[in-house]
């Protein structure tokens, strides 16, 4: 979608990519509403999640899903904010020169894994960055709580997008 600059067009550009993908996915409702605690309300059988920066706005839909989180990052991660939200196995198998991640990707996959699995903790005491990551014959995930979840990290020098799918 176009550029969002503030809040509001941020919202408006959200939910402009939220219709477009139950467009894709086939849906003939394109109304995504907010929760009273600000999550979008998908149609009944589409599932999906939203996010925005001041630049660019996505959405991903997955029918029949029980959960969906899509995260894209803009902003550089510091190096204090990754050894807060990273454990330190995450850092040294997942970071490069040893993975093929940078912090700002991993950083969007929790943030992503987070809206994903969001249902599985007590409201105020599941912080994303409690979320764990690995990656396995190529294939990242995410656990909490006994739940994986499979990761999707794409990437440019300015961008980092992830999307995770709960079935």
């Amino acid at each position: 979608m176009p550029a969002p600059h503030g809040p509001a067009e941020q919202f408006a550009a959200g939910r402009r990519a939220a219709a477009a993908a139950l467009a894709a996915a086939g849906s003939a409702e394109r109304t995504v509403p907010r929760a009273r605690d600000g999550r979008p309300l998908f149609p009944p059988g589409f599932t999906g999640s939203i996010s925005h920066t001041g630049r660019l706005a996505a959405a991903v839909v997955s029918p029949g899903a029980e959960a969906v989180g899509v995260d894209i990052e803009s902003a550089p991660i510091p190096p204090r904010v990754a050894a807060f939200v990273l454990r330190e196995g995450e850092r040294r198998r997942l970071l490069a020169p040893a993975g093929p991640y940078t912090a700002r990707d991993l950083f969007a996959a929790k943030e992503a894994a987070f809206k994903a699995m969001n249902c599985i903790g007590t409201l105020g005491e599941f912080l994303f960055w409690q979320i764990g990551l690995a990656q396995a014959a190529g294939a990242l995930s995410a656990t909490y709580r006994g739940e994986t979840v499979p990761l999707w990290i794409g990437s440019q020098a300015d961008l980092s997008f992830a999307v995770a799918i709960r079935r």
